[in-house]
């Protein structure tokens, strides 16, 4: 009976371990922000952006950065692809045709991570 009294007391020391660490380890994660006017010029070509962090980390080396826009309303969509500029800030360079209500989706893949923001803006 002790036998089985010391293995069940060393057990649930183990198990009490392991939570401790487990609690103790802060996941990571790929953090996109966007980083877009919320009013647009008509036919001028603006810059979308955002930064990608991976915990404390900058993203330099995003395996894909696409920004999708769309006018609300309209079924036809466009990707743009994005460029590292530095200090995990990717852009894109684009021009809307006409005023009105757009969003903007900022596709990043990085660390075997995607993550899809999304803002709204306004062209005037």
């Amino acid at each position: 009976m002790k036998k089985w009294l010391l293995l069940f007391a060393f057990a649930l020391l183990v198990v009490a371990g392991c939570a401790n660490k487990a609690e103790e380890e802060e996941l990571a994660y790929l953090d996109v922000k966007m980083a877009i006017e919320e009013k647009l010029p008509v036919n001028q070509e603006v810059e979308l952006a955002c930064f990608a962090t991976y915990g404390d980390e900058k993203v330099t080396d995003a395996s894909e950065v696409k920004f999708e826009v769309w006018k609300h309303g309209e079924e036809d969509r466009q990707m743009i692809e994005g460029k590292h500029v530095g200090d995990g800030k990717y852009v894109a360079r684009y021009t809307f045709p006409t005023k009105g209500t757009y969003s903007v989706v900022a596709h990043v893949t990085a660390k075997n991570m995607h993550n899809m923001p999304k803002v709204d803006v306004v062209v005037e």
